[in-house]
């Protein structure tokens, strides 16, 4: 009974699992934060998630906007942006498609007729559009004022205006990063009056909300190099792994009632998954997401039984364990040198040992102050450690990985 067709489990970049597990917090941001506040006009900042990959970063808001699209809100596609691409052309198209869904290609007025052949011609030039003065704005001035427009045709049918844009590290130009940033922090920051009862009027801002997502370096590219208005206008989180009590919640429908599937003949039959079954999915995925995905979909096809069991999941991960091995080896050959070193270093230390001077001494510096830039660095932007006495990783499969034979697992242990 248990098919491809039928797999729950997908661990496959950019998608949203049918098992959901997890980020309850930045879930209920965006139901009880984000949205009330820019409906009601009141300011809020965007949202960047941060996060290695296989964190769920583009899942996760791809979950937010399917949610607010099936709440009737307006949203933008998941904008990825490849290396060396102009992000405006990007997002261009994507404001023209929102101008539609809010009816203002059909508007007679010549000033949005004016705007949407402008914002037009963005999507085809980017930056290299020609900026003299008879042609008007600059491209990411004409952006914004689109991104107005769509806002107050927002407030009138009572909708929010979502834009996500994914893979923001892609964006290496500073002065485009510059331009795109501040297209949309203007655009959240807006302020327009309303009119209310009694002939008063009051200023608000526009229904808007932006989410932008990447790996980690991004806090350095718009932090770093753009100072505090960038930190004004969005509020950024760095992912870290799922908590096992919300993997184990997640797999709690296969253990209680079973996964509905359909069984071929027009039926519907349930999955079932033994209890040992499920604390062994969590415990090899190590709170990775991807893992956890990963893990679920070799253990489903490991057998067409109606119910998983434990040595199911092991022939499944013996299949997996190569690519949970590549995983973590990607986040490892991404760190630079110095941070590569200082993880190493760590891991090989016993647990108590593992504090910022211990590490610095193994790493040859006469300063433990000298390895200071670059825990922080592994803390508050990487989201790999903790520093605290002793540090310890909050990135497990790292840890896992680093300090004993995980992945890789035997049926007899």
């Amino acid at each position: 009974m248990r098919t491809a067709a039928n797999n729950p489990f997908s661990p496959g970049s950019d998608t949203i699992p049918q098992v959901w597990a997890g980020r309850t917090v930045q879930l209920s941001d965006w139901r009880d934060i984000v949205r009330p506040r820019r409906d009601a006009g009141l300011p809020e900042r965007g949202r960047t998630i941060l996060g290695e990959a296989g964190l769920g970063k583009s899942s996760l808001v791809r979950k937010i906007a399917r949610d607010a699209a099936d709440a009737g809100d307006w949203v933008t596609p998941q904008l990825r942006i490849p290396s060396g691409s102009d992000p405006l052309k990007r997002v261009a198209t994507a404001a023209l498609a929102l101008a539609d869904r809010a009816g203002l290609a059909t508007s007679t007025e010549k000033r949005v007729s004016d705007l949407l052949a402008r914002v037009q011609r963005v999507a085809v030039s980017g930056v290299s559009l020609s900026v003299r003065q008879a042609d008007g704005p600059e491209p990411y001035t004409a952006l914004t004022d689109l991104l107005v427009e769509v806002g107050q045709a927002a407030i009138a049918q009572h909708r929010i205006a979502l834009i996500h844009i994914d893979e923001m590290q892609n964006i290496a130009d500073e002065q485009v990063l510059s331009q795109l940033l501040i297209a949309l922090g203007d655009a959240l920051s807006h302020e327009v009056a309303v009119p209310l009862p009694g002939g008063l009027h009051a200023t608000r801002t526009l229904p808007i909300a932006v989410y932008l997502t990447g790996l980690p370096e991004f806090a350095d590219m718009a932090g770093a190099r753009k100072g505090a208005t960038f930190a004004r206008r969005f509020a950024t989180t760095t992912l870290s792994a799922i908590d096992d009590n919300d993997l184990t919640a997640a797999l709690r429908p296969f253990v209680i009632d079973g996964w509905e599937v359909t069984d071929g003949d027009g039926g519907v039959a349930r999955i079932r998954m033994e209890p040992a079954a499920a604390d062994l999915i969590v415990t090899l995925c190590q709170g990775e997401p991807f893992l956890f995905q990963l893990a679920g979909e070799r253990a489903w096809y490991a057998s067409t039984a109606d119910v998983i069991a434990a040595d199911q999941v092991l022939a499944g991960w013996e299949v997996a364990a190569p690519e949970a091995v590549a995983h973590v080896e990607r986040i490892l050959e991404r760190l630079p040198t110095r941070e590569r070193e200082f993880v190493q270093v760590m891991a090989e230390l016993p647990a108590p040992e593992r504090t910022l001077t211990r590490i610095a001494q193994e790493l040859g510096l006469t300063k433990h102050t000298d390895a200071g830039p670059t825990s922080q660095r592994l803390d508050t932007v990487r989201g790999i450690i903790t520093r605290g006495k002793p540090y310890t990783f909050r990135h497990r499969a790292v840890e896992a990985y680093l300090t004993s034979d995980w992945p890789y697992v035997s049926r007899h242990d």
